[in-house]
Order: structure tokens, then sequence, then C-alpha cells
């Protein structure tokens, strides 16, 4: 447990140091004071790069074993700590315990999945002779590290999302500078510790804390980083797509994800799922269950479920092993979300459950009826808050799922083979579950989105794709 005030310090290569200036971080639950942060300035970001820079070479160099190893031992240290890891991540982001020991748990399998990958790199061969004038000819192709990668993290999962940069790029041989969410920064050091003890080369870790345009901005223009892999809002990363040039640019971004109920499904075992789908870490999850479209013919039914599992949900103090919804970020978070939900009802959607705020915990909350048009349905509310609508068919339940900006994941509950195959074929999205919520994710599975839920692929296998140039080789026989 935190029972300290700590002042932390800057990772930069292997080594611990001061910032110039701090910042306090505070409990999203109960405001209390967490610890001093470094505010990392653009020469920080600089000294980070060339660490990095440096270290880059020492890791291409790395035979692939042995990256596995560091990989390997990072996940032994954080399983031999994962209560540790856990209360750090209820602390600093108000997750439920029981979320927060979920995350340690499948961040451990993360790495573990890295360090598997680390070990299976391999290139192709091209069979020269298929066209003319390629007899005698070898052509194979193999994967190399990009260099230096700049990775830009959220504080929804401030130790697995990390870990699904850190570790792809380690496995793949190259060197990271890390910057955190500034609501969620003690995971990162954490990180870095264990890192250090798995034997990482110096310089292969870097994490400097601190503002977005200031410590983003530096990673996301300088020449030498060669990739930013980036987490967070759509807006925010419009504009580093903008700014990154031709550096190569992985982006995860936001979402309003939506589930189809066709009728001749079990509606309370639906209800159940979609609710933990929903209200999960407070609905501050890329792929929380935002909207749902319900087959008329069962509409009443799967409401009166979802509603009654909605209200045995627990709120309160993270730390309580039986809470199950807790503070959002932050209070602006808190103030938006309920604003939002006002406005909806102002304009005449209906409150079915929720839709207040005891303590400092936002209900959580069910509307009804609510145009598409109304912020809590065409934006990512990212809060515990969920629109259920009623639908006449499929179709209409398509259509109105693709009626959105985004385009990360959507599912749909169904016993007809058709209706699966149509929505899997029709929905915009980078990922369909058929009788599953959209909320659904493994860490070793493709993940990514469409429209302005993002570019680019994670899950390991596929941000290693990402974080490596394939290059080709040709030796002429002829010769």
């Amino acid at each position: 447990m935190l029972n300290t005030v700590e002042k932390k310090q800057l990772y930069i290569g292997g080594e611990w140091m001061e910032g110039e200036r701090y910042a306090p971080l505070f409990s999203p639950y109960n405001g209390k004071k967490l610890a001093d942060i470094p505010q990392g300035t653009e020469e920080d970001v600089d000294r980070a790069i060339g660490a990095a820079e440096v270290a880059a070479q020492l890791m291409r160099a790395l035979p692939s074993h042995e990256r596995a190893g560091i990989l390997e031992r990072l996940a032994g240290l954080l399983e031999e700590r994962q209560e540790e890891a856990a209360m750090i991540i209820a602390n600093e982001a108000a997750k439920p315990i029981k979320a927060a020991r979920v995350e340690v748990k499948r961040t451990v399998q993360t790495y573990t999945f890295a360090a598997m990958e680390a070990r299976n790199r391999y290139g192709e061969t091209i069979p020269m002779d298929a066209a003319p004038g390629g007899e005698n000819r070898v052509g194979y192709t193999v994967r190399e590290p990009l260099g230096v990668i700049g990775a830009i993290t959220p504080f929804n999962f401030p130790m697995n999302l990390v870990a699904h940069k850190i570790g792809p790029a380690i496995a793949a041989g190259n060197a990271v500078v890390l910057k955190p969410a500034s609501g969620t920064p003690l995971s990162a050091f954490f990180l870095a510790e264990l890192l250090e003890e798995a034997g990482l080369p110096k310089g292969a870790c870097n994490v400097v804390t601190g503002s977005g345009r200031v410590v983003g901005d530096r990673l996301v223009k300088d020449s030498r980083v060669k990739m930013i892999t980036f987490t967070g809002s759509a807006e925010t990363g419009v504009g580093i797509r903008n700014q990154a040039g031709l550096k190569r640019v992985t982006l995860e971004l936001g979402s309003n994800a939506a589930l189809i109920v066709d009728e001749g499904v079990d509606l309370a075992e639906v209800a159940k799922r979609a609710v933990t789908g929903a209200f999960a870490y407070q609905g501050q999850v890329c792929i929380s269950l935002q909207r749902i479209y319900v087959h008329d013919a069962v509409y009443q039914a799967f409401l009166r479920a979802f509603v009654a599992e909605t209200e045995k949900l627990k709120t309160g103090d993270p730390l309580d092993p039986e809470t199950d919804v807790s503070s959002l970020i932050t209070k602006e978070d808190t103030e938006r979300a309920l604003s939002w939900v006002e406005e909806a009802i102002e304009g005449g959607a209906v409150l079915e459950t929720g839709g207040m705020i005891e303590g400092n915990v936002m209900r959580p909350t069910v509307i009804t009826n609510a145009s598409r048009t109304m912020k809590v349905s065409c934006k990512e509310v990212f809060a515990p808050v969920v629109v259920i609508n009623r639908i006449q068919s499929i179709e209409e339940g398509i259509e109105a799922v693709n009626d959105s900006r985004y385009g990360l994941q959507a599912g749909i509950f169904t016993p007809n083979i058709g209706h699966a195959f149509e929505a899997a074929d029709q929905l915009q999205v980078g990922g369909v579950l058929i009788n599953d919520i959209p909320t659904y994710r493994v860490d070793h599975m493709p993940y990514g989105g469409v429209k302005e839920s993002g570019t680019g692929r994670e899950g390991i296998r596929y941000s290693i794709d990402e974080m490596t140039e394939m290059k080709l080789i040709i030796i002429n026989k002829n010769k």
C-alpha cells in the first residue's frame, strides 16, 4: 500500500533523475495525495531519446532468446508482486481492486506473450522463379526493428496498455521512450523498477512524465523517434498523425461500442454480460458498451433484466473488494458525464436508473429513448452510462451501430446464424463479437478500429509487425 507520499524521479538512460519541477498526484476517489510527479521538460525528452537511440543499437544486436528472457523475468517479477501492483492501480486510477487484480494478471500474460513472440519472428522465402528472369535467384525476407519507439499511454489500463507497447517493442529489438498518462504515472515507474531488475539494457526503456504538450509533442516531432504508438482520444490522435510526418503511427482511439440483442436469446444471461461490458471500471474502457439495440419483441424484458442487474452493483471505495464502480478519473469527467445525461433527459430521453452522484461516485446510469444525435449516443461518454433503444430488425440495428464516427468493436447476441453472418459482414468495425459483448478482449488477438477509432493493430504479434520493417534479400546464383 501507498502509506507515504513519495517524490518520484524520471527514468532516463537507466538512471533515476530529479525533475526541474513537480506536480502533486491525488487519488481520484478520496483526494489523498499519493506522490509528487516530475514534470519533464523538452531537455529531459531529448536526453531520453538520445539514451534510447544508443540502446536501440544494443537491442538490435541482442539475440532473440535474451530479449525473451528479459520479458519472461519481467512477467515473473510482476507475478511475484501482483498485489502491490494492483494496489498501485487501485490508488492512482480508482479502479476497483478486484478489477485491478485482473489487470495485473492480464499484464503478466501480455509480457509472457511478448516473450513467446520474441522467439517467433519468421520471414518468408519468395519464389523468384515465378516470374521470367527470376531463375537461379533466392529471395527471402527478414523483419528488422525500427529503432526508437515513442509510446504515449492512457490512464484507464495503466499497466496493461503500457505492456501492449513496451512488450512488443522489446521483443522486436527496439528501445522506448514512454510517456504515461499524467493521472496514472505510478504504474510506469513501477514497471521501470521491474525492467531494471529483469536486466533490460540501460536506456532501452525510459519513462518521462509530464504534459502532453511538452513531452508528447517532443516525441512526435523528433526525427530520431521512428514510430509513435498512442492510445487516447480521437482528437489527440488526429493531431499526432498530422504532426508525425513520415514516421510510423499506430493509433488506438475512442469508441462508443454497440451491441445488438436479437430475439430468441437468454435475456437474463445477456443482460448480466452486458452490464459487465457497460460498467466495468466505471465505463472508462475504450470498448466499453455504450449503445444497446434490442429487438422490439424482447425489448421490455431485456430492459427490466438489465436495470435489475445494474442496481445490484456496489459503488464506493476502490480498495473495498466488494466495490464494482468507483470514482471517475477526475471530478471534471464526472461533471461532464452528468451534464450529458441531463442534456439527454431534457431532450426527451428517459432515465431508467442512476443519473446521480453519491459522494464522489457516479451511479451506473441507464437511458432509453435517446436520439442518435445526443452526446450520450454519438460521442464517447467514458463514464458509467449506457443507452438502450429498441429496433424492429437486425438490419435496423446494423444501420444504427454503423451510424457512428467510431468503429472499434461491436457485438451481437443471436441464435440465428444468418443474422450472425450478416452482422459480421456489414458492421463497420475492427472486431465483431458474435454472442458476446464488444468489451471482450484477450491480449494476443488483433485489436484496433476503423474510422475515428484509429489505425493499425495491437495484440503482441500484430504490434511487432507494426514495430518492425520488412527487408527483402535476393541472392543471384547466376554469377
